[in-house]
């Protein structure tokens, strides 16, 4: 089965349209990874000031791949001055593996 990495980002709100815009910008950047199967982002209702970054992945091995790769390069590009400032101000990754799962039924 699959695995699930979620990154709780604390954003403040003032930057919140500052990372849907980001990551608007880059909407497609993870899609032809190999192993990727999923990607949501998903903005806090009420209650908190945390953001979720859902992927799913067909293992451990090609989410790694992916952050050595393409997400390193996409967060490291230009010149520590030309880098903009990050929209959230603290994250967490948190794993799962998928134990279980169902989708809508065929009519």
């Amino acid at each position: 089965m699959s695995v699930v990495k979620i990154n709780v980002l604390t954003v403040p709100a003032e930057q919140r349209e500052v990372l849907e815009k980001r990551f608007a910008s880059r909407a497609h950047a993870v899609e032809n990874s190999d192993g990727f199967e999923w990607f949501e982002l998903l903005r806090p209702v009420e209650g908190t000031d945390q953001y979720l970054v859902y992927t799913r992945w067909r293992d451990e091995e090609s989410f790694q791949a992916w952050m050595e790769g393409p997400m390193k390069a996409a967060h490291q590009g230009g010149t520590e001055g030309d880098r903009p400032k990050p929209a959230a101000s603290g994250s967490t990754l948190w794993s799962f593996d998928v134990v279980q799962q169902a989708a809508p039924k065929q009519a």
